[in-house]
């Protein structure tokens, strides 16, 4: 077996550690849960269609009584009624006789048969037709698409458009899903101010803050911004303490190291465990991974916007599938970008 590379075995170290589906759940209506993960298998409550129907506009016949027709022997058969889309019931056909049918309207039990509008020839109040057909031809069977009991959607799984129009024709009218983790995002340095302030020289306009938290609610997760904390060891064990009461993950760039010590890395080891400290790889210092006393997962990336992202991708993105529940494959590595 090939050796993994040092990205892959720090990704699966940290993720490891970090919490399965840790952040709840709620019900939500169909219409609230787009683009959220489901929490628990749904199971189909009914067998989709839920009744035998007929799949093209018609004349509903018994089959066996089409048995011998041909060009030169036709069939007649009477027309003595209609099953219209939403009738609840299919009469009896007795036998030369015929129904008017729809698409989705119901059909019974038994040797039915649809006969196609232009295999027919119109006779006033009758039909006639030249060849024979096949018991259910033109019917589309109760449960053919899906039997009840069958799961229809996974937990882990996210909901979109089609899968959302699925539990509507299931009738379903709500929808658990887990919780949104909340990531407190920290910028860090004394070089950092507010994207919204004056530009000073030697200053640095935050723009990670607001990067990553478009980032984060890519990735399923809802980011709030915690404050940008200067090189001051105490404060920022502090603030981040105060983070992991409110939030399921911390997101920290920049302030790897500061006058010569491992800030970044110290921090981590102050608010639980330090998991990675750093990554052989081009630009992979910055990469400090770890987890709080309770488990919650700390996530720390470079300063440099490019790389911030990069960092992000590559192990909060994989950080907050593992909250939510989500079993996908660990995300590769691109160009910084």
């Amino acid at each position: 077996m090939a050796d993994i590379s040092p990205l892959v075995d720090a990704q699966q170290r940290f993720i490891s550690a970090a919490q399965f589906r840790a952040t709840g759940s709620e019900f939500l209506s169909l219409e609230q849960a787009c683009g959220r993960v489901l929490f628990c298998d749904i199971t189909a409550p009914m067998d989709l269609p839920p009744y035998p129907r007929v799949i093209v506009e018609g004349f509903l016949v018994n089959a066996h009584d089409t048995q011998g027709a041909s060009e030169a022997s036709p069939l007649s058969f009477e027309i003595v009624g209609e099953v219209k889309p939403g009738d609840e019931s299919c009469p009896p056909i007795a036998k030369g006789t015929a129904l008017r049918v729809a698409t989705g309207s119901i059909a019974s039990e038994g040797p039915l048969a649809v006969v196609r509008r232009w295999e027919a020839t119109p006779q006033g109040n009758a039909l006639s037709i030249t060849r024979s057909f096949p018991p259910r031809f033109f019917i589309e069977e109760q449960g053919v698409d899906l039997k009840h009991g069958t799961v229809v959607a996974q937990a882990g799984g996210l909901l979109g458009a089609w899968q959302l129009g699925l539990l509507a024709s299931l009738g379903l009218a709500q929808v658990r899903v887990a919780h949104k983790p909340s990531v407190a995002i920290f910028s860090s340095g004394n070089e950092v101010i507010p994207h919204t302030a004056p530009l000073r020289p030697g200053a640095i306009l935050d723009s990670n803050s607001v990067m990553l938290h478009a980032a984060v609610a890519q990735a399923g997760g809802s980011a709030y911004f915690a404050g940008i904390m200067q090189d001051d060891f105490d404060a920022f064990v502090a603030s981040a303490r105060l983070a992991l009461e409110r939030a399921d993950m911390l997101l920290i760039s920049g302030g790897t190291a500061v006058g010569g010590r491992d800030f970044i890395s110290d921090l981590v080891r102050a608010l639980g465990n330090l998991i990675v400290d750093g990554v052989p790889m081009r630009s992979g210092r910055p990469l400090i991974m770890g987890t709080a006393t309770n488990g919650k997962p700390i996530v720390c990336v470079a300063g440099h916007p490019p790389e911030a992202l990069r960092g992000f991708n590559l192990f909060g993105v994989a950080a907050l599938n593992k909250l939510l529940g989500r079993e996908l494959p660990l995300p590769e590595d691109a160009p910084a970008s």
